[in-house]
């Protein structure tokens, strides 16, 4: 677990203390809960309250909104799969269900992957929530960018300019309880590492999360009143040169609850070439575009949608 009390104080000791357990955690499991974060639990509440309101309508209200080519909107069961699972086989699709917003951006502009307006669903006190927890959010994925380029020695003018207009995404999951099991490969979410920079997760406290502890075992992830949970992703471990890990995860289905989550996710704007950033040593990786990398993911894991306009 890391304490962020001392977050917003970078040059207090405290701030300096955290940026090597930071490195502690994420070079080895790559896995935590953060406490004293900053943002108010009635925030994170109002937002799992209109999720849950959202995910009460029917089936037809919600593929009103259903996940389009800019990759807002509703994902029904069974219509993603994490089809790169390098873990174990994924034999069938995901048991959740979700709404995606992003960036509100006022159109699309074709020349830039992924932006346009959100869509929203005709749901009181849904729009609101949502919009202030993602700004929020915003906020403190770009202070613990900073934190995570400081713990591997980064040059951070390199890369901090890429946060200015940032990738993100809210997500809100809902897990169906289910009677399978992942011994028949069944899951919430398949196993997989998130391919972005980080994620940080609300969720409920029923459980199901996962993560594989040296390659080894699947360890449940606590569910700690008030904590969120953080990891990193792909274009983080590229960008730190391995340094830091993105550690494969997986949900399990409760047999008789179903569960919630709020998965936030902060990546650099789409047009951000990835590469190891000076000061972490010679490069281990090739540079990447990230807005490629993403259409190659996006596509593989919800062919299903790519075309809706």
């Amino acid at each position: 677990m890391i304490d962020l009390a001392k977050l917003r104080h970078e040059k207090s000791p405290g701030y300096f203390k955290l940026v090597e357990e930071f490195r502690r955690v994420f070079s080895t499991v790559g896995f935590t809960l953060i406490i004293n974060h900053g943002i108010e639990p009635s925030l994170v509440d109002s937002v799992f309250e209109a999720s849950k309101r959202f995910h009460e309508l029917s089936l037809e209200q919600k593929m009103e909104v259903e996940l389009n080519h800019l990759h807002r909107g509703y994902i029904p069961i069974n219509t993603s799969t994490d089809v790169n699972s390098r873990y174990e086989k994924v034999k069938y699709p995901n048991q959740s269900a979700s709404f995606m917003m992003m960036r509100e951006d006022s159109k699309e502009d074709p020349s830039i992957f992924l932006s346009g307006p959100n869509q929203w669903p005709p749901l009181e006190r849904f729009r609101e929530p949502l919009e202030a927890y993602h700004k929020t959010m915003k906020e403190l994925g770009f202070q613990l960018m900073k934190v995570a380029l400081h713990s591997v020695g980064a040059e951070q003018d390199d890369i901090l300019d890429a946060f200015q207009i940032p990738t993100t995404w809210l997500r809100l999951l809902h897990y169906p309880s289910s009677s399978g099991s992942s011994s028949e490969g069944v899951y919430g979410s398949a196993p997989h590492v998130d391919f972005g920079c980080l994620t940080l997760l609300a969720q409920d406290d029923v459980g199901g999360l996962q993560v594989l502890y040296q390659e080894k075992e699947w360890l449940d992830v606590p569910c700690l009143p008030n904590s969120l949970v953080l990891n990193v992703g792909e274009m983080l471990h590229r960008l730190s040169n391995g340094l830091l890990q993105p550690t494969p995860h997986r949900v399990i289905n409760h047999e008789m609850q179903g569960r919630f989550s709020c998965p936030f996710f902060y990546d650099p704007n789409v047009n951000t070439t990835i590469s190891p950033l000076r000061g972490t040593g010679k490069p281990k990786f090739n540079p990447i575009c990230f807005a490629e990398f993403l259409e190659s993911e996006l596509t593989a894991g919800y062919s299903r949608h790519q075309t809706n306009a």
